[in-house]
């Protein structure tokens, strides 16, 4: 079933619509012009830089079927449109040119179909928050689901008020299952995300002062993130991280049948004998308490990098047994090595490694990177950048990451203001201070890193994504020496 120009019509609150919307079918709903391709639905919404309606002649040009908008674009701007108002006029019979759906508010508009969408198919729906470990979870757990079912995932991190609307509407008939990350900065949002969504199965990463800045409050930050266990089902499952004290705080907040992970017998699917094997991967062993009372025991050996990726493995797994999978399937989905996006291996200047950690930071993040790069036998060297968005916690969460990176690394490289408590704490742990170089910006990093880094070194870079110390992995990886 292809989303049509009469769907969404209909969605956004049309009659019926006629036969000749009905016939033309649809492709990606596009929020940036330079993605559009021909039959996508270019959805024009106003940014703080940007307003996507000065580019619906851009899009159209790039082949654009439809706009979903809530101005017209200007007179001769672009080809003759088949103007269409959803909540007030009747369907057009005929249909010459693209359309536009001309509406209230475009991004309300395309929450409001993505809703629509969502009701007319059946797939179960698993949603995923916390605070740290939300992506890799959605990756490894749509890897795991994709052994025996059709299964739809949200593209990168599209775990907002546009970005969830976005994979939505992705959905088709034959789709079983859909994994969809929830984002959060402020009490309400999972809640709404899960209205449009409608999940079955809700999975608790973690709870931590991640974007306490804009949330406020560690209990601020429960709030929200519980949101998605209050709003799954009596016959839905809420998958808790029963090692971390807030997310058990969670289990008297859901009607939903309670499914407990960790590193701990008390949960219903926990691990031990844990062993890094560094870049090599992992081993551990699961165990399942079965409803007879006797316990299933796995020994397994996967290749995700970190200690970190043992819990990330068994929310996967968690899911993977709610939907009845078997463990053969299970594990052939968690060793898919297409699944583990945060971490990337490159080859470094002069013989070394570059561990690209680059796609965000939080102390607790940072931290289980550099127990990665303590697992490794060589000279280790750690470039860490700012994070972001910690509000009170900035300082106490910079000053444990230094402390970690104190015991670890042989030469530590801070880039940012924020950073510098990293630079700070690890000194007076003991790392000598010709061994630390704290620097303002990325440029400067890699003048430093020319400088120091020798053949077999392990270098982890890490920061938050607003440092774009992922150019830094590029060059580096591009230098000779």
């Amino acid at each position: 079933m292809s989303l049509t120009l009469a769907d969404v019509y209909e969605g956004l609150g049309g009659r019926e619509a006629a036969s000749a919307l009905a016939a033309v079918s649809l492709g990606r709903f596009v929020i940036d012009s330079r993605q559009v391709a021909a039959g996508d639905v270019f959805v024009a919404l106003p940014g703080t830089k940007h307003d996507g309606h000065d580019f619906i002649a851009a899009a159209l040009a790039a082949g654009a079927r439809a706009v979903l908008a809530h101005r017209l674009p200007a007179p001769g701007d672009g080809p003759a449109l088949t103007v269409v108002r959803p909540q007030t006029e009747p369907p057009p019979t005929t249909v010459t040119g693209p359309v536009l759906f001309l509406v209230p508010d475009s991004l309300t508009a395309l929450q409001q179909l993505a809703a629509y969408w969502r009701s007319r198919h059946t797939p179960t729906v698993v949603g995923i928050t916390g605070s740290v470990g939300k992506t890799s979870t959605k990756e490894l757990t749509a890897a795991v689901l994709r052994q025996r079912f059709p299964t739809l995932w949200s593209e990168g991190n599209l775990n907002n008020e546009i970005g969830l609307p976005l994979s939505l509407l992705r959905l088709e008939a034959h789709h079983r299952f859909a994994v969809l990350e929830m984002g959060f900065y402020v009490e309400g949002e999972i809640a709404q995300l899960c209205r449009w969504a409608q999940p079955h199965i809700g999975v608790i990463t973690n709870i931590g002062p991640i974007h306490l800045e804009r949330a406020g409050s560690m209990e601020a930050i429960f709030r929200g993130k519980s949101e998605l266990v209050q709003a799954l089902p009596a016959d839905g499952y809420a998958v808790l991280n029963w090692d971390d004290p807030w997310v058990r705080r969670m289990a008297p907040l859901t009607r939903a049948a309670l499914f407990r992970y960790g590193l701990s017998p008390e949960a219903d699917l926990w691990a031990d004998a844990i062993h890094s094997e560094g870049l090599e991967g992992i081993r551990f062993r699961f165990h399942r308490r079965l409803a007879t009372g006797k316990e299933e025991v796995l020994h397994v050996h996967l290749p995700l990098l970190g200690r970190h990726a043992v819990h990330t493995a068994l929310r996967a797994a968690a899911v993977g047994l709610i939907a009845g999978l078997a463990w053969e399937d299970i594990i052939a989905g968690l060793r898919d090595v297409h699944a583990q996006v945060r971490i990337e291996i490159v080859p470094g200047p002069r013989g070394s490694t570059l561990i690209d950690d680059t796609y965000n930071a939080s102390p607790p993040s940072t931290i289980a990177a550099l127990n990665l790069l303590a697992d490794l036998q060589g000279r280790r060297i750690a470039v860490l950048g700012d994070m972001l968005e910690l509000g009170s916690y900035a300082e106490t969460g910079h000053r444990l990451v230094g402390g970690r990176a104190a015991a670890v690394v042989d030469e530590l490289v801070t880039v940012g203001t924020l950073a510098r408590w990293i630079a700070e704490e690890a000194a007076r742990l003991g790392l000598p201070a010709a061994r630390i170089h704290a620097v303002a910006d990325a440029e400067a990093a890699f003048a430093v890193l020319q400088q120091i880094i020798a053949p077999g070194d392990f270098v982890l870079i890490k920061g938050s994504r607003a440092l774009g110390l992922e150019r830094l992995v590029q060059r580096l990886s591009l230098s000779e020496g």
